[in-house]
């Protein structure tokens, strides 16, 4: 018994005989005899090599199917970027592939995930298409990046992104912010030489300069914070309340310059330093409060002692010029009566007399006398 198989030019076939691959089969017509169990795979050149339930190496002893196929490895530590016709068509993970070499021309790119990052050989357009196999770090314009391999520090990143595959080595990028940045010790309790606690607000302004020497440190913000404290102590320690009161600049003046020695140790550079607040304890507000009001009362009275001295000065000054002068005598009385008028709102007369004639015997019993 036969049975008759046509195999067309975009198709191959693949004969078995009880089971077990024989050859493969060029396009054309063939009569299989059925009763040696002879069977015959078709497959299609454009698809990907493969027989179900089989091991691929069982068909590469064949040196004329060896011929029409692309046979590509893929190991562990691998991915391979497939290509046919020039154009992506897949990405392989770990394995063994065949491809048939008829219609399509297919060409193989490997890639050794073990250095993990997706170098600017790989054309950006695969990016999309293999999604889930890589991941991307940024690096912002105003940052610094750092790359780390399995946490083995490579190299220092430039601001950009950065494309890795997943695979064995894990690839992590820490950024390091380069814009200024402030630090602000609130509320620090510090006891100056008279043994008074006051409570210290301060504040500093840094950038950092060199990320690698800054990223030493565990908590880097934490260490420059704990810095600051204790030059404050230090300085704050040997300073009176009356003299931290008049010395504020100068204690700005002071850690800036301490923290300026500091910053090659750390990696930055330290910009600006101040006192924002000194709070005192109630007590002492207000004994402070009292010594102030004292102060300024003395003041006050000194001020009020002062103008009533000017004001006698004044007043005796002008006698003696009233003395020495009958014309400024007369124009001084005028002035009183035209003073004394404004504040009248109604005249009686006595006699029968005019009021300029009473104004003038006011006047003239003033020169009299």
């Amino acid at each position: 018994m036969f049975k008759k198989i046509t195999i067309t030019s975009g198709e191959r076939g693949l004969l078995f005989r009880k089971g077990s691959y024989v050859k493969m089969l060029q396009p054309g017509t063939y009569r299989l005899k059925t009763f040696q169990e002879e069977t015959v795979t078709v497959m299609s050149t454009a698809e990907p090599f493969f027989v179900p339930e089989m091991d691929l190496n069982l068909f590469l002893q064949d040196e004329e199917l060896l011929g029409q196929l692309a046979v590509v490895q893929v190991q562990d530590y691998e991915y391979v970027l497939h290509y046919a016709d020039d154009r992506f068509a897949e990405l392989l993970t770990a394995g063994k592939y065949a491809f048939w070499n008829v219609l399509k021309e297919h060409k193989f790119v490997t890639v050794d995930v073990r250095e993990p990052e997706i170098v600017p050989g790989v054309e950006p357009t695969v990016l999309p298409k293999t999604a889930g196999f890589w991941y991307m770090q940024e690096v912002a314009s105003y940052e610094r990046g750092v790359l780390y391999y399995n946490n083995v520090l490579q190299r220092e990143l430039e601001p950009g992104k950065y494309y890795f595959w997943k695979g064995p080595v894990t690839a992590a990028v820490r950024t390091i912010d380069l814009r200024q940045q402030q630090l602000d010790l609130i509320g620090q309790e510090i006891m100056t030489e008279d043994k008074i606690t006051l409570r210290l607000n301060f504040v500093c302004q840094y950038r950092i300069t060199d990320p690698m020497v800054a990223l030493e440190f565990k908590d880097f913000e934490d260490q420059i914070y704990i810095l600051l404290q204790l030059m404050l102590r230090e300085y704050v320690g040997t300073l009176k309340l009356d003299d931290l009161l008049r010395r504020k600049q100068e204690i700005a003046d002071f850690i800036l310059t301490r923290l300026s020695e500091k910053s090659g140790e750390y990696g930055v550079r330290f910009l600006s330093a101040g006192v924002k607040d000194i709070v005192l304890p109630g007590e002492i507000k207000d004994i402070l409060n009292t010594v102030l009001l004292a102060e300024k009362k003395a003041q006050a009275n000194l001020i009020m002692r002062r103008e009533e001295t000017a004001s006698t000065r004044s007043l005796l000054n002008t006698a003696k010029l009233m003395d020495e002068n009958v014309t400024l005598y007369r124009l001084k009385e005028l002035e009183f009566l035209e003073k004394i008028s404004e504040n009248i709102g109604n005249i009686s007369l006595s006699g029968g007399s005019n009021l300029l004639e009473q104004l003038n015997a006011l006047v003239s019993s003033k020169e009299n006398g």
